[in-house]
């Protein structure tokens, strides 16, 4: 029944869509009940248990009508989520490009794009719209926030927003830094105020995962930092960045082009930095297609995961859509995918 059976090897490994939705109750009462450690309210866990009795009621009883009712009492924890096979318009784009792509219209719940939306692959930063949506589920987006000498002293090829040790800044503006500037300092300056280490926010990231129905996902870290434990796959992304959105703060921060952060540093000395987003749509160095408008989203890009969007705009009929391409070849193709996934 576990899809997490024998994750350590990235490569081959894909869940169906049928499969997936047969194991959401379970993966999130699994999580629930199993992963120990720190209690946090996972508001979307599935009560399989509760629900069971109605299926069972329903199955066995003779009067249809009364069946009926108690079928249209249960809360199914897909009711409203886009479920759907994988290779779905791949004949009429030929997307080589990128190892695997998705489209996901929230409006009616139908998935228009789809190839490998199930493979497990390296998110890099894309990690951070679960570590965003962590943070604006168990914190106070008004706390102040001591960064650590660990948050700060990132490697020197990391993407930082510019942290160092003893700087105080509200949680909002480290999101800020780890959504535009794809901050790895601010990440771990996040992990560490929601739940004391990393470590401890990366066990954290897999529960919360589940509870949204990732079950093809498993986090080590809040920045996506390569780690052959650390993947996720285009459906899941969806689930997260789809979870993230029920928040008017998560949107706010996307479609945000530059955000100027004013905070003290150890000593009290006021800094000032000027982040800008990543995200080339916004920064204005790609085009959307005519008529989308691009509400925001999270790029990602390491050697090992390739160049990653997940995207959040609105289509031409002014209808909310998802579109998720990861392990692109190149920024531009990554770009050029994406404006041809918008119109889909």
């Amino acid at each position: 029944m576990k899809c997490t059976d024998k994750m350590r090897n990235i490569s081959g490994v894909k869940c169906s869509a049928l499969f997936r939705v047969a194991i959401l109750s379970a993966a999130a009462a699994f999580c629930i009940g199993g992963c120990g450690g720190k209690s946090y309210d996972l508001e979307h866990e599935y009560d399989v248990y509760g629900t069971s009795i109605h299926y069972e009621a329903s199955a066995y009883n003779t009067d249809q009508e009364e069946s009926a009712a108690d079928v249209s009492e249960i809360s199914f924890f897909a009711k409203q989520l886009c479920v759907g096979k994988d290779k779905i318009g791949t004949k009429k784009l030929k997307a080589d490009s990128a190892e695997a792509a998705g489209v996901f219209h929230l409006s009616d719940g139908s998935i228009t794009y789809s190839k490998n939306i199930y493979e497990k692959l390296y998110p890099a930063s894309t990690t951070k719209i679960l570590t965003a949506y962590i943070a604006f589920k168990h914190g106070n987006l008004t706390d102040m926030v001591t960064v650590s000498e660990h948050a700060a002293n990132q490697a020197g090829d990391s993407s930082v927003c510019g942290l160092n040790t003893g700087d105080k800044l509200s949680l909002m503006q480290l999101l800020y830094g780890l959504l535009l500037e794809s901050g790895n300092d601010a990440a771990d300056a996040i992990a560490e105020h929601i739940s004391g280490d990393s470590e401890s926010f990366a066990e954290l990231m897999n529960e919360e995962a589940l509870a949204l129905g990732a079950t093809c996902s498993h986090f080590t870290n809040p920045h996506g930092l390569p780690d052959e434990d650390h993947y996720t796959c285009v459906y899941d992304l969806y689930l997260m960045l789809n979870a993230a959105l029920e928040y008017d703060e998560f949107q706010t921060i996307i479609k945000t082009a530059k955000y100027t952060a004013s905070y003290t540093d150890a000593n009290g000395v006021e800094v000032t930095q000027e982040w800008e987003s990543t995200d080339r749509f916004l920064n204005g160095t790609a085009q959307p297609p005519e008529g989308v408008q691009i509400i925001g989203g999270k790029t990602g890009t390491t050697s090992a995961a390739g160049n990653c969007l997940a995207l959040y705009s609105i289509n031409a009929a002014q209808q909310p859509v998802i579109s998720i391409v990861l392990k692109a070849d190149s920024s531009d193709n990554l770009y050029s995918l994406m404006a041809e996934l918008l119109t889909k």
